[in-house]
């Protein structure tokens, strides 16, 4: 067997002494992820487990408040914003007190402004990071690189994302699954949301078509993880080589409005072929010579492709036409995979001043390009 590097040696210690993240995964709100983590975390309690509740949604619902049972709970930080006391986890207190495990609910949660992460899921990997094990809930319409897909099928923009490799950290991923039908009786019986809101629900979010749409994403994803898991496992003891080693995959964006949809195609792409990801962009002014809406939509970009672990590059004019410089970049880097937008020239445009894609073609070799048409709902 061939000697590990000394690299490989301090992964492996790191490994070990970092704590064990599970991650309770479900198609819907509802389904029963926050009920299933406190059952199991009551288990480990009566084997004799030190473990504490940092935090709880149980949205008012009486059968997951009761599933708390004996789970001592650590009291939360206040904290002050926009003259409100509002409640939040304590990361600094959890990682004092320093129990075996810890259960966390609602991964995906954007922390209020003056704690010390922005991201709920940054608490948790700092806790995984000094040796506690966590036990946590995401809904799979949270994954970042699910946003623009979920958004075409139920119509709902999910604001609250966590980015796919917190997915890849899990030791242990548990999907909670419930049939359409017995979720929306849940909803009906008041077992999710308020009265209020279960009407509107009903013909919204909760549409039988909807639910089973992301039902089918939340087994596809587990399948997939499962995969990759088994894939690693095969490349680290020499078992097989992964496929797609060489492919390169870029992603060519301006401030359309589907720029981020185009990451996110690119991104699963990358993902399926476990290659790098490219985003390029190619501003008409200095970034900071831009409007205020194009510059906030440029910090989004680039938070989006730091969030699915991509290149993110930013490339000048500088007296070259667009395509010229993605043809450079392609060489460059030698990149095999294209992902480009629907262009905005008319076709008369196209027959005057040429196709850019053509030209593109033209001038590279042995790359593919995949043209992404506005407003088509292209379902992986």
């Amino acid at each position: 067997m061939k000697r590990k590097s000394p690299e490989q040696y301090l992964q492996l210690i790191e490994k070990e002494s970092r704590g064990h993240l599970k991650i309770f995964v479900g198609a819907a709100p509802g389904v029963g992820k926050t009920y299933a983590m406190l059952r199991e975390g009551n288990d480990l309690l009566t084997q004799g487990v030190d473990i504490i509740v940092g935090l709880v949604e149980t949205h008012g619902r009486v059968e997951t408040a009761d599933q708390i049972g004996n789970l001592p709970l650590f009291p939360l930080q206040t904290i002050s914003y926009k003259g409100k006391e509002l409640e939040e986890l304590d990361l600094a207190g959890i990682l004092a007190r320093h129990p075996q495990y810890v259960i966390i609910d609602e991964l995906a949660h954007t922390n209020v402004p003056g704690t010390k992460n922005q991201k709920r899921y940054e608490d948790v990997m700092e806790m995984i990071k000094a040796g506690i094990n966590v036990l946590t809930a995401v809904n799979i319409q949270h994954l970042e690189s699910l946003n623009c897909t979920v958004e075409q099928l139920t119509g709902v923009k999910v604001r609250e994302r966590v980015p796919d490799w917190i997915l890849r950290e899990a030791d242990e991923i548990q999907l909670i699954d419930t049939s359409p039908e017995k979720l929306r009786e849940r909803l009906k019986s008041g077992l999710i949301y308020r009265p209020e809101k279960v009407e509107q629900s009903l013909h919204s979010f909760f549409r039988v078509g909807n639910l089973n749409a992301l039902r089918e994403i939340a087994l596809r994803e587990v399948a997939d993880d499962v995969d990759e898991r088994l894939e690693s496992y095969k490349l680290e003891r020499g078992i097989e080589l992964m496929k797609g080693a060489n492919e390169k995959i870029l992603v060519c964006v301006n401030y359309r409005p589907n720029a981020e949809r185009l990451i996110r195609r690119g991104w699963r792409i990358a993902h399926r072929l476990k290659c790098e990801l490219y985003i390029l962009t190619i501003p008409l002014a200095p970034v900071d010579r831009l409007n205020a809406a194009t510059r906030k939509q440029h910090r989004e970009l680039e938070q989006i492709a730091r969030d699915l672990g991509a290149e993110f590059h930013i490339r000048a004019l500088g007296g070259k036409k667009p395509e010229q410089i993605m043809i450079d970049f392609v060489n460059e880097k030698g990149i095999t995979q294209m992902v480009l937008g629907q262009s905005a020239r008319s076709r008369w445009e196209e027959i005057i001043k040429g196709s850019i894609i053509n030209r593109i073609m033209k001038n590279t070799r042995f790359v593919d390009i995949l043209i992404v048409a506005d407003g088509v709902d292209y379902r992986e």
